[in-house]
């Protein structure tokens, strides 16, 4: 499921996570499949499914309860933490995206170098 666009793995796991809450397919209350499984249906390492299931909880968007799992959080229940999450996760968010395109731009300039002739 993962694909090499230049966009970290961790994030694209999370964005199609963040479409199924956001379109339904995963409704509030309902657990998040296991770390293992999340990771043989993306094809990546635990690491980076957990990286993914870290961004959706700094979103507000799933919370873990101990022992029990990670559930989407009903968006009508305010995130704990009040407006400071809120900015750090905003934050976050902002730092994520400006990573992946610092990404993306050493993607393709590694590809320009790897396409040139050595002397």
């Amino acid at each position: 499921m993962v694909r090499h666009t230049g966009q970290p793995a961790y994030l694209q796991i999370a964005d199609d996570l963040r479409a199924q809450i956001r379109g339904g397919s995963l409704a509030p209350g309902t657990p998040l499949p296991s770390t293992a499984k999340l990771a043989e249906q993306y094809d990546a390492s635990l690491s980076v499914v957990k990286l993914a299931v870290g961004v959706l909880r700094t979103e507000g968007l799933v919370i873990g309860q101990q022992g029990k799992g990670v559930f989407v959080r009903d968006a009508e229940e305010p995130p704990a933490g009040g407006d400071e999450l809120a900015e750090l996760r905003a934050t976050v968010e902002d730092l994520s995206r400006r990573l992946a395109k610092v990404e993306e731009q050493l993607a393709t300039s590694t590809t320009r170098r790897s396409g040139r002739s050595s002397r």
